[in-house]
Order: C-alpha cells, then sequence, then structure tokens
C-alpha cells in the first residue's frame, strides 16, 4: 500500500530554517538527539510557517510566525502553544507540545515544536491512490462535524483555558475587531466593506454559549487515518483558538466549504475536497451540527455573513505582505480578487437572507 501519510515539501525560496541553531537549542529539550534533521515545509504557510524535522528518533514540527509586519494579536506562538498543551488531556486529538522557544537570538522569532502525528492530510486534490467512495466521504464529513460539536462540548473551566475568553460579547468583539483588522490591511485594490459591515453589526446577535473554539475548523486542519480516512487522528493549527461562540466558529468552517454544485469563481477558493459525491452541503453541515448539540438557530445568515468577512480579512492581511513586498510567495499574487470575490458573496448571502 502506497505512504499516504503528509510528508511535506521542498523549502519555500526565502524560508530556509536554521536547522543547526533549532537542534542546538532542541537538545536541550531532547537529549537524544542526533544530528541534524531532514527539513520540509508543509503547502499551508500562509499564516504560520510549518516544517517537518526528522531525526533519527524524533519526528517533530516546528511552527512559526512568517516574516514581514504582522497583525498585533497574531502569531502568537506562546499562546498557540499554551493552549494546545492545556487541550490535550481532555481533547486528545490535540497533538503533544514538545518545548516553546521564546528566546528570539534562535531563529529571529519565538516558535515552538511539537511532535508529529503521522496521517493523511486532505487537500484541494485527493492522493492519485486514494478513492473515497460517497458513503466514506459522507462518513468522514459526519465524523468532522461530530469532533467540532465535541470540541464546543469541553468544559472550559479546565486549567489553562479559562483565561482564554473574555467573556460575554465575544459576537460584538468580533465584528468590531475584524473591521478594524481590514481597516489597517487595505490596499487601494479592494473594496471598503463598509455595507458588509454594517449589516454584520446591526445584525450582531447575543451569544448563544461560550465554548473552547478552534477559529480555523477545515478538513485540511485534520489528520486522518491512512488506513480509514474517514477517523480522524488529529487536528492541528491551533492559532485562532479561543473562548468563543460556537456559531461562530460553525460560520467560520463554512466560508472554506466548497461544494459541488457552486460556481467558477467560488470552486477556485477550494482548499479541500468538500465537493466530493457523498459529502454534506453547507446546510446539511449546520443541520448536522444543530442536531449534535441541541442548538437552534433563526438567523444563519448573519453567521455565514460574518465567516466569509473574516475570511476576507485573513486573505487580505496576507495579500498585505505581499503588496509591500514582504513576502516573495507568488501564490498571494491574485489574493485581492478573492477579496473582490468575497464581498461579492457577502452581498449575495445579506440580500437573500439565508445561506
Amino acid at each position: 500500500m502506497p505512504d499516504l501519510t503528509d510528508q511535506g515539501g521542498p523549502v519555500r525560496p526565502g524560508e530556509a530554517l536554521d536547522a543547526a541553531a533549532v537542534t542546538a537549542w532542541l537538545a536541550t529539550h531532547l537529549p537524544d538527539l542526533q544530528g541534524l534533521p531532514e527539513v520540509t515545509q508543509f503547502a499551508g504557510g500562509a499564516s504560520n510557517w510549518t516544517y517537518r524535522l526528522r531525526y533519527p528518533h524524533h519526528d517533530l514540527i516546528l511552527r512559526r510566525p512568517p516574516a514581514g509586519t504582522r497583525a498585533k494579536s497574531a502569531h502568537d506562538m506562546a499562546r498557540e502553544f499554551h493552549v494546545q498543551q492545556a487541550l490535550k488531556p481532555v481533547f486528545p486529538w490535540v497533538p503533544t507540545m514538545v518545548a516553546l522557544c521564546t528566546d528570539e537570538a534562535i531563529l529571529g522569532v519565538q516558535f515552538y515544536v511539537m511532535q508529529r502525528i503521522p496521517g493523511l492530510i486532505l487537500r484541494g486534490r485527493l492522493p492519485a491512490t486514494l478513492r473515497l467512495d460517497p458513503h466514506q466521504a459522507r462518513q468522514l464529513c459526519l465524523n468532522w462535524v461530530d469532533k467540532l460539536a465535541e470540541l464546543h462540548a469541553v468544559d472550559v473551566r479546565t486549567p489553562g483555558l479559562a483565561e482564554l475568553g473574555k467573556g460575554t460579547g465575544y459576537c460584538q468583539r468580533q465584528i468590531a475587531g475584524w473591521s478594524d483588522r481590514y481597516e489597517k490591511a487595505r490596499t487601494w485594490n479592494v473594496p471598503s466593506y463598509a455595507g458588509v459591515r454594517a449589516w454584520l453589526h446591526e445584525h450582531t446577535p447575543a451569544d448563544v454559549a461560550t465554548c473552547v473554539i478552534h477559529g480555523d475548523w477545515r478538513l485540511d486542519n485534520t489528520v486522518l487515518d491512512p488506513a480509514d480516512p474517514t477517523r480522524i487522528l488529529g487536528v492541528l493549527d491551533w492559532e485562532m483558538a479561543t473562548l468563543g461562540d460556537p456559531l461562530m466558529d460553525l460560520g467560520n468552517a463554512l466560508a472554506y466549504w466548497v461544494q459541488a454544485d457552486d460556481g467558477f469563481l467560488m470552486r477556485t477558493t477550494r482548499r479541500q475536497p468538500s465537493h466530493l459525491p457523498g459529502m454534506l452541503t453547507r446546510q446539511e453541515v449546520v443541520a448536522r451540527y444543530l442536531q449534535r448539540t441541541g442548538r437552534t438557530v433563526d438567523n444563519w445568515a448573519f453567521y455565514e455573513v460574518y465567516g466569509l468577512f473574516r475570511l476576507a480579512v485573513i486573505a487580505q492581511q496576507i495579500y498585505y505582505r505581499y503588496h509591500h513586498k514582504q513576502t516573495r510567495n507568488p501564490a498571494f499574487r491574485t489574493f485581492w480578487i478573492l477579496i473582490h470575490y468575497l464581498h461579492w458573496r457577502c452581498r449575495s448571502v445579506i440580500a437573500r437572507g439565508h445561506s
């Protein structure tokens, strides 16, 4: 059987890792390290850069911020490390943390190292040797939704988690915060989103609950069992995890969810195989989540528009770095077109009043 585990690929130009410096520091935490690691880089990297460090007796992942100007509250390696460390005992699909480096003399930034979860990560295209029949695709999707519901059921009083949030008013803070971030990252070639932001502000509901939320729940942030691709082994990328409203988390997740009958422009944004026969539609994902959690919602359009707007802000923050030559990654060159497209989608949802 071919090896379907996610291996990483060549390190991108300008993003090389000083393996010798990392190893010297890491040896104080793992005394049995031998030699320098084989270093590969994972294909995502739009936000934090992620590397695999393969030593003779250790298979590790290193996470660090990107180069260039960064949002003040983003790319907080210490926070990301401690969130996962606190979650691990109560949500075992979190990776095991190894060590956090706050000494910026090592790499010029803070970073952390964790154990790699060997497994399959599904991206826009399935590996050539993998087939998911409609039954398997549906079961994977159901498991993915159910795992989110399970995360939202974690006791927020767990040590290390209670201090993550700021209490009630999460929905209002998110609309204000993401609006401010968009203003700061806006470039001349993208829309103002003034009407969308005004609509979100006017229609912001009260929080339905305060839960541990992931903030970036996607199929390509889950590690699957290669022998049974419907089985989730791990959940990655906890950069945006916090305490907040669970329906906002679901809205964020569905901003990335591209289904088979979506239009051409939307299909170009797909980063996960959510279009496969058997996969749930966005409406079915919401219905499954509400069934599993017992929650109800009468204004889903708000959560859908919020998720799309937040995605636009994240993409614009990335594009801002490219626009100002703080990164050379060519994948970001046309992100300004995506910002226009997401603006159109927001306005479309507002116009029809439902998802």
